[in-house]
């Protein structure tokens, strides 16, 4: 499927009606120029549900209606990590653009295959790590590209939430429907963002481990990266974290950046910049508040929408998902969640 006119209307099919799903729809509402057709989720209460987001939406619990219909140009895929890769291989098959949700699928060979069907097909695939779009992580970039940092050294990050009564029983804690625990869950966000700033981390130390939940999945997991001119991420991800957690700190030789927040339960997203004077000492310290709704998934879905009418590539590759998932992997062989 080629770039379409930069005035036509994008036709989207949403599968997968559950929390995300619905968030992707309502973002969608937004996005002028865009129209969703379909909502397809094997709970038909549930399609249902995100049909009823958008006028003339039609509810269906099979996939194969939406990919039989010539009018859909894109399919956003919102399932269960064992799901994700299937149902995005079956549309690019049918010549679909597709946005997936992160990681993409439960390794990163199936990526592979879908990022060489996909190149057959001529067709684009985003995976979605829209915490880039978050209003304090693009300051953060907006900093570091402007040069206020200086020279990078090293990056530190922390993600973490405390679970709930039964999430050793939900579908995350099984190993065939998630892949992992919570590396593969939240800990894939932390890899993105330190390879978008310090870029490829081919050295990968560290260990995943189970400390607390009775489950065959990770619940910790702690990773020192580091790129081929020494810089190191630092990065630590946990479902024992008890109170919601998101920590991002960039060091550079002039200055710092420290973003905690996510909004919601992880508390309002704040960015800080300390800038090293001359003297050094105590830095100067500027501080943005970004209360309210984050705006990362209307803008993913936004910028993904241009890259079809513009026939650009997309902000996050199938590349850099294979490459997240290799790190992945890299630390579950090491810590025996993946047998050799």
């Amino acid at each position: 499927m080629a770039a379409v006119e930069l005035t036509m209307q994008i036709s989207f099919a949403q599968v997968g009606c559950g929390l995300i799903g619905r968030k992707r729809a309502a973002a969608l509402a937004t996005l002028p120029g865009s129209v969703l057709r379909y909502a397809c989720d094997t709970d038909r209460t549930r399609a249902a549900a995100v049909a009823a987001l958008a006028p003339g939406c039609i509810a269906v619990a099979g996939v194969g209606e939406v990919l039989a219909d010539p009018r859909v140009q894109v399919v956003i895929v919102s399932t269960p990590n064992s799901t994700l890769a299937p149902v995005a291989l079956a549309a690019v098959r049918a010549g679909k653009h597709v946005l997936i949700e992160k990681p993409g699928g439960l390794n990163a060979g199936q990526l592979r295959i879908l990022d060489a069907e996909a190149a057959k097909a001529g067709v684009r695939v985003h995976v979605s790590y829209n915490h880039r779009l978050h209003p304090g992580i693009r300051k953060a970039r907006e900093l570091v590209d402007a040069g206020n940092l200086g020279p990078l050294l090293f990056l530190r990050a922390r993600y973490g939430h405390g679970g709930r009564k039964g999430y050793d029983r939900e579908w995350r804690a099984d190993p065939a429907l998630s892949g992992g625990g919570e590396l593969i869950d939240q800990g894939v966000h932390l890899i993105d963002l330190a390879g978008w700033f310090l870029g490829d981390l081919p050295t990968i130390e560290g260990h995943a481990t189970t400390s607390y939940w009775d489950m065959k999945v990770d619940d910790n997991a702690f990773l020192s990266l580091r790129t081929a001119a020494g810089q190191t991420a630092w990065l630590h991800v946990s479902c024992t974290e008890w109170k919601n957690l998101f920590s991002l700190e960039i060091y550079g030789r002039n200055g710092k950046i420290a973003i905690d927040g996510l909004g919601g339960s992880y508390g309002v997203e704040r960015l800080t910049f300390y800038r090293m004077l001359p003297e050094m000492g105590p830095p100067e310290a500027t501080t943005w508040e970004y209360p309210g709704d984050d705006g990362s998934w209307r803008l993913e879905m936004e910028a993904f929408a241009e890259d079809i009418r513009l026939d650009r590539k997309s902000g996050v590759s199938l590349a850099n998902g294979i490459r997240v998932l290799e790190i992945v992997e890299t630390i579950y062989r090491k810590s025996g969640y993946i047998k050799p």
